[in-house]
């Protein structure tokens, strides 16, 4: 068994959080070795836990029209790492919007898995708390300053993006310049990205 097919054991048994979850953990991920992108995502939310595959919602539906891929592509671990901040789905808050990921998934496997995936090029930064691990002291303010610096992150392989949920509808209607000018060059670099693999 390789070290990534061992970790990637040892974090669907992890129940660091079970205690503190409204339902059993269940962690929601994909990597192989030879990923060539990084999907740095938030957390999976209710349809994802309940199917076992990241982005299967409609957000999944809008960030696989972003990247121009295909579900076939999208869901090829060869392809694309989806690593969220934490693997399992974190419940919801009194707003019934999605809770935060829980800090110590990130804390217990995050730098581990990240290096078994020694061949990513391109890394797409979902939403803040992955931008927030990401960037660290280089991150900018807000998650639209993130997003709207994207030029000066492109030197490192990283585009920052929104989370492409529903509740994001309104962000994107008052920054078109997201999908004017961060879309076409996002598409360009996961193309390249996947010609290369």
């Amino acid at each position: 068994m390789s070290s990534l097919s061992l970790l990637s054991q040892q974090i669907r048994d992890c129940r660091l959080c079970a205690d503190q979850m409204a339902r059993p953990p269940h962690p929601v991920f994909q990597v192989s070795s030879k990923a060539r992108i990084l999907l740095a995502s938030q957390a999976p939310g209710n349809l994802a836990s309940c199917s076992g595959r990241p982005f299967t919602d409609p957000s999944g539906k809008r960030l696989r029209d972003w990247l121009g891929m295909d579900p076939h592509s999208f869901y090829d671990p060869d392809l694309i790492a989806i690593v969220p901040m934490g693997f399992c789905f974190p419940g919801y808050d009194r707003f019934g919007a999605d809770r935060p990921p829980m800090r110590i998934c990130a804390d217990t496997w995050r730098a581990r898995i990240l290096k078994e995936l020694s061949r990513i090029e391109l890394t797409l930064l979902v939403g803040h708390y992955a931008q927030a691990w990401h960037l660290r002291a280089g991150k900018p303010a807000s998650m639209t300053e993130t997003v709207r610096n994207w030029r000066l992150f492109l030197k490192r392989g990283i585009i920052p993006l929104p989370h492409p949920s529903w509740r994001n509808t309104a962000w994107l209607r008052k920054n078109p310049w997201f999908e004017r000018e961060v879309l076409p060059e996002l598409k360009q670099r996961v193309q390249d990205a996947v010609r290369q693999s």
